[in-house]
């Protein structure tokens, strides 16, 4: 290097540098990168990504060969800087060890820091064109690699230190998933985020929060008489339809009311041809995931289930489609006397029957009530006063103002809700 100008040590200098914040921020890039999106723009054929992607299969060696070219660009620079130096300046400790300093900051602001935090942000921009250098580079030093190697898994064998295999430290759990999902709210549209959350949500969620009340079961007595049975199913706005004997919890079954049309054009309505026509009743318990309901249904083949307690005791119905609902938002095929329960009025506020699930009273309004107790509005607000409440009485659940319309049979029959701005609705407890 005797023959090489100052100038022309200062550029080698200034080139080692470049070249090893290079080796930093493909470093960096790889290990940032989204595998994921590693993995999908790989299988579209990207050459890039597919290198990327082979590479970081055998992270050990990638880390040897991005290392190894490091530290050794670093050393010729610091034996390039001690020349310049001694070019300079002498065999003056000073001057070495002003150098040395120097050469450090350099090396961490220009060659480390600076590039790193380039490659974390952008990993995708610096990882594909890195995977086509740092591959020749890998197969052309694979023996020192590979002995280098030898002494870095012997020593993770003396440390009790097996790594993964690869790939498996990828691996996602549900909530992992929900959290991913939650934030990328930014990147899917609307509707798309919408539903696959609602999908994460459906192990969170049971049965008793989506059910059809037992009250509200719209069912017929097969001891009634032909022309009541028969102005039941021809005005039923139910595909399905509950039948008991006497009793409503003398359960027969489950009468499609498709296969009977034929009967009611006739002159009487045989009870014996319902029983016929009667599918047999499929309960399920109470406290049922609606995940885990979704697959009984398809796996059992069914659309309709009866909720039943611990004792055995008729809680509530659920459908197919109550089910479905919760994944994709309500359908527009709704019986007339199923839509009425929530109406706006002019002045902004909303009338609700005190049966509305909160779970649909939260999703329709953007309220935030608590769904760790009562299912209904009706069960929430007596929860709250302890008692009947009088026509006329206001509380506020969720800083949401509720006032008491309409009791009937020792229940909140309908109530009138003000939602306020969305940045008022908190999480705090119902306050009277």
């Amino acid at each position: 290097m005797e023959d090489l100008s100052i100038g022309t040590l200062f550029g080698l200098l200034a080139g080692l540098l470049l070249l090893s914040a290079c080796f930093s921020a493909s470093e960096t890039a790889m290990m940032a990168i989204n595998r994921y999106r590693l993995r999908h723009a790989a299988e579209t054929g990207h050459r890039g990504a597919i290198l990327t992607q082979s590479l970081l299969n055998q992270t050990d060696k990638l880390l040897g060969v991005i290392l190894l070219g490091n530290n050794l660009v670093n050393i010729v620079a610091a034996t390039l800087a001690t020349i310049i130096s001694i070019r300079l300046y002498g065999d003056s400790d000073v001057a070495l060890s002003l150098v040395t300093l120097l050469l450090t900051f350099l090396i961490l602001v220009f060659s480390e820091v600076t590039p790193k935090v380039i490659g974390a942000s952008y990993p995708e921009r610096i990882a594909y064109p890195a995977g086509y250098v740092l591959m020749p580079m890998l197969k052309l030093m694979y023996p020192v690699i590979w002995f280098v190697n030898l002494f870095v898994q012997g020593l993770l064998w003396l440390m009790r230190i097996k790594p993964p295999e690869p790939g498996h430290g990828s691996r996602l759990g549900l909530e992992e998933l929900r959290t991913i999902v939650l934030e990328s709210s930014g990147m899917l549209p609307r509707e798309h985020h919408r539903i696959l959350v609602n999908l994460l949500e459906l192990e969170d969620i049971t049965v008793d929060d989506v059910m059809t009340p037992r009250n509200q079961i719209e069912s017929i007595d097969i001891e009634d008489d032909a022309e009541r049975l028969r102005q039941q199913i021809s005005t039923s706005h139910h595909t399905r339809l509950v039948v008991h004997e006497g009793s409503s919890d003398n359960l027969l079954g489950v009468l499609h009311v498709r296969r009977v049309l034929h009967a009611l054009t006739g002159e009487e309505l045989d009870p014996d041809t319902l029983k016929e026509n009667l599918e047999e009743p499929y309960f399920v318990p109470a406290g049922t995931p609606l995940f885990t309901q979704l697959r009984n249904f398809q796996s059992g083949r069914k659309r309709l289930a009866l909720v039943v307690d611990e004792y055995g005791e008729l809680q509530g119905l659920v459908t197919l489609e109550d089910l479905l609902e919760e994944m994709v938002g309500e359908f527009t095929t709704q019986a007339p006397s199923e839509t009425g329960y929530l109406r706006r009025e002019a002045d902004g506020s909303w009338l609700v029957e005190g049966s509305v699930l909160l779970r649909h009273l939260n999703r329709k309004l953007g309220l935030s009530l608590p769904l760790d107790g009562p299912k209904t509005l009706n069960g929430l607000l007596l929860d709250q006063f302890e008692d009947i409440p009088e026509v006329g009485v206001s509380l506020k659940l969720n800083n949401v103002p509720v006032e008491i319309v309409q009791t009937q049979d020792r229940a909140v029959k309908m109530a009138r809700i003000y939602p306020p701005a969305p940045d008022e609705v908190s999480s705090g407890k119902p306050s009277i």
